[in-house]
């Protein structure tokens, strides 16, 4: 099991010690408004952790207050751990960027793009080109997600049993079958749409490592990194924090329906979002991604994952012509800004820090979690930071401009 303690007097990373305890104080208001469950926030400047905190439960019913070793759903940041998985094969020679999906998956080789109609009966055309390894990474494929309600192909994923879960005894193979069968959005490369892209992805991992995706995190990344707690499910019961939405009064309501899909083993190892993992394990993880002039990225504790050029590579905005979110993105209702933020390998990436209005760094690399988890990375402060509850949605509140409002105002040096 990783450790989670503070590792530094934050003075000596360039934080002040005061100023950090009003992040503590600031999100205790919402455990104590009922707004939130409870919380644990990690904060690391040049490689030390100089910042935790935790308040409230993991979970309220049962009385069980958060603990530094409690397992949180992470959801969507999954992403950027099989982003990793994948692009560790991609230094191997297993494949090329622009190579079709078709070449692993080859369900993909006949796909069709919505043109028209409604849920029930679409027009379509075919695709102008393949969708290709570079558009899963970069959710610039076409694919969708059930749960967004913004589009007839939205519709169908539901319609197909795609929208907080699968179908039951779908694997990942077949779910990707099942996604190539179904309608683009748009042609491939032409939009930003957050989807199962990452997913598909897990299932190149697995075609070209000859692994399934749990075996080769297990071997490839956890075992390294010493994320001893990382996994698609678990058994353990009380750790495990429960998993909460807003009630009609505003309050915590319990999921234990979708919650207690935790506990079982799934049949569909989803790379998009069905990882569990402690504050401290995600802490190793996005140390190795950290680029610092003492440890280039991509290496953690002596056991190199990726060479520091593909950190960088990753980490550069991949979107047409240097735009943002806002502008060659489909329009979303999320927490995270699309407004001065564009896309990289595996995760979002800050262009312009002003046209957010959050304070934040040029190159901040980011993402978050359906139940209101968040990290960030900014290899210009040498600075991670990763926010842990179990809210559903992450758009209920402000959490993460907030969060960085409150980080960026204790660096002092």
């Amino acid at each position: 099991m990783s450790e989670l303690k503070v590792e530094t007097d934050p003075a000596e990373v360039g934080l002040d010690a005061d100023r950090l305890e009003r992040i503590g104080r600031h999100f205790r208001s919402y455990v104590d408004d009922g707004k939130l469950p409870g919380w644990l926030i990690t904060v690391n400047r040049h490689g030390r952790r100089a910042y935790v905190a935790a308040h409230g439960s993991r979970d309220l019913e049962a009385g069980r207050p958060v603990e530094t070793d409690t397992l949180w759903r992470i959801y969507s940041m999954t992403k950027p751990i099989t982003s990793v998985a994948a692009m560790m094969l991609y230094e191997e020679g297993g494949f090329e960027l622009t190579d079709p999906v078709s070449r692993f998956i080859p369900s993909f080789g006949d796909v069709r793009v919505f043109d028209g109609g409604s849920d029930l009966k679409a027009v379509t055309v075919p695709a102008a080109e393949p969708v290709r390894i570079w558009h899963l990474l970069t959710h610039t494929s076409g694919l969708t997600y059930g749960f967004h309600r913004s589009h007839p192909v939205d519709a169908m994923y539901r319609a197909a049993g795609f929208e907080w879960a699968w179908p039951p005894g779908t694997d990942l193979a077949q779910a990707c079958d099942r996604w190539a069968g179904l309608p683009l959005l748009f042609q491939p490369g032409a939009e930003w749409n957050y989807s199962v892209s990452t997913d598909v992805l897990g299932r190149v991992v697995e075609v070209v490592s000859g692994q399934s995706l749990d075996e080769f995190f297990a071997s490839r990344i956890f075992g390294p990194l010493g994320m001893t707690d990382t996994t698609f499910w678990t058994g353990d019961a009380e750790r495990l924090a429960a998993l909460y939405t807003s009630g009609p009064d505003g309050r915590p309501a319990r999921l234990d329906t979708l919650g207690g899909q935790a506990l079982t083993p799934p049949t569909l190892l989803g790379g998009g979002g069905g990882l569990l993992s402690t504050a401290a394990d995600y802490d190793r993880f996005t140390q190795m991604l950290l680029d610092r002039p003492d440890s280039p990225a991509g290496e953690l504790d002596g056991s190199r994952l990726l060479g520091s050029r593909t950190v960088r590579y990753m980490g550069r905005n991949h979107l047409p012509g240097n735009l943002d979110l806002k502008t060659f993105g489909r329009p979303l209702y999320a927490e995270t800004p699309f407004v001065g933020v564009g896309f990289g390998l595996g995760f979002a990436v800050t262009i312009d820090p002003v046209a957010g209005e959050v304070i934040s760094s040029e190159g901040e690399l980011t993402w978050g979690g359906a139940a209101s988890t968040v990290f960030w990375i900014d290899p210009s402060e040498e600075l991670t930071v990763s926010f842990f509850t179990q809210l559903l949605p992450s758009s209920s509140f402000p959490i993460r401009s907030q969060l960085r409002q409150l980080v960026y105002q204790a660096l002092v040096d």
